[in-house]
């Protein structure tokens, strides 16, 4: 019958008009702000620096090795090695970024500073409310502004965060299983050296006995 598809097309279009009425997984228009829809695990927007414990100096994992910056497409990232050192998170001394900037209305999401960093230091935020009056200094994130601790990556990644925490617990106990090794390689070393000049000593001469010398 002529006509019969543009009906059964219209019937599906009708079912699914009203269904976004009434169906509750079709109402997808919330109250923004005060309602919102979860975002994705994988959701990505900024960049962030990760730091551990409660100080974002002493616990800031990224070591001013600049990969990010010399990798980032756009060139958003700034960074200014210190001069100093502090320890990172096995114990090894390691500069930190004096300077570390994102001008997030240049940067582009497109995760590579993550990707490449070694450290697990900089990783993607969900925080997408920033928006400004103005264009240029409020849209340049600083350090201080950018530093976030482990407890915040785990609430917006927790799948991903676990498996970081993983990777550098298991780093961490290598490196210390490492250095114990070394330790008592150079013990060993110390013992058997030490037992080497022992048997070289000469042996000292024993006394002349006092029948000989009242005989002479």
């Amino acid at each position: 019958m002529i006509g019969t598809g543009i009906l059964k097309g219209m019937a599906v279009t009708l079912r699914n008009f009203a269904g976004s009425y009434f169906e509750k997984d079709r109402l997808i228009t919330v109250q923004y702000p005060e309602e919102r829809n979860p975002l994705p695990e994988n959701y990505r927007n900024f960049p962030f620096l990760v730091y551990d414990g409660n100080d974002p100096h002493a616990g800031l994992r990224c070591v001013a090795c600049q990969i990010c910056e010399k990798e980032c497409p756009p060139q958003c990232i700034y960074i200014i090695k210190s001069k100093d050192k502090k320890p990172d998170y096995v114990g090894k001394p390691q500069f930190y970024p004096a300077v570390f900037d994102i001008d997030i209305s240049v940067c582009m999401s497109c995760q590579i500073c993550v990707e490449v960093c070694p450290f697990e230091a900089i990783k993607m935020d969900k925080d997408f409310e920033l928006s400004q009056r103005e264009r240029f200094n409020h849209l340049l994130q600083r350090k201080e502004e950018l530093s976030k601790s482990n407890e915040y990556y785990h609430k917006i990644h927790p799948i991903e965060a676990a498996a970081v925490d993983k990777n550098l617990a298991d780093a961490a106990a290598a490196a210390e299983a490492k250095k114990k090794a070394a330790a008592e390689a150079v013990a060993r070393a110390a013992a058997a050296k030490g037992a080497v000049a022992t048997q070289a000593a000469p042996t000292p001469a024993p006394p002349e006995s006092s029948s000989s010398s009242t005989q002479s």
